[in-house]
């Protein structure tokens, strides 16, 4: 079981609660963007940094998730992969995404692009909080804990 991170716009707040979570629970993890990612040191957490193109580090997470595994994104289109290959993905922000919530974030977003492509809507989220990084790391608690708690 692997943690896979769109590295590229992860917030470092969330970076750092991905590498305590991972080393607490022995998960391996890897972060996958186009520039150099700094890890800690050791073997359970690596960094791959692919060619700078655009979804590149989307399309590597896309190619090599196996179901069960976590993909952490914000990135609506590479959570939907996530889930058709029977992975789960979790936004940095602590919004687990699913089957049922899947299409409904992908027409919204394609929806927004749309109004700033027109002019008609600007800017992007609102900057990230205490709180958000709360909300994710007890969404991956709960996530981490589901993994490893025996089936009866």
């Amino acid at each position: 079981m692997t943690i896979w991170v769109d590295a590229d716009a992860c917030p470092n707040m969330i970076r750092d609660v991905l590498f305590r979570a991972a080393q607490r629970t022995h998960t391996p993890m890897v972060l996958v963007a186009n520039q150099p990612v700094r890890t800690p040191p050791g073997q359970l957490i690596r960094a791959i940094q692919v060619p700078g193109g655009f979804d590149e580090a989307d399309d590597y997470i896309a190619t090599q998730i196996q179901p069960g595994e976590l993909v952490i994104t914000a990135d609506i289109p590479l959570a939907a992969r996530a889930i058709e290959a029977g992975a789960t993905a979790l936004h940095p922000r602590g919004e687990l995404f699913t089957p049922d919530n899947i299409s409904q974030r992908l027409t919204m977003r394609n929806f927004m692009e749309e109004m700033r492509g027109a002019g008609l809507a600007q800017g992007g989220p609102p900057p990230m909080t205490e709180r958000d990084k709360q909300v994710f790391a007890n969404a991956l608690d709960r996530w981490l804990t589901a993994r490893r708690t025996p089936s009866r």
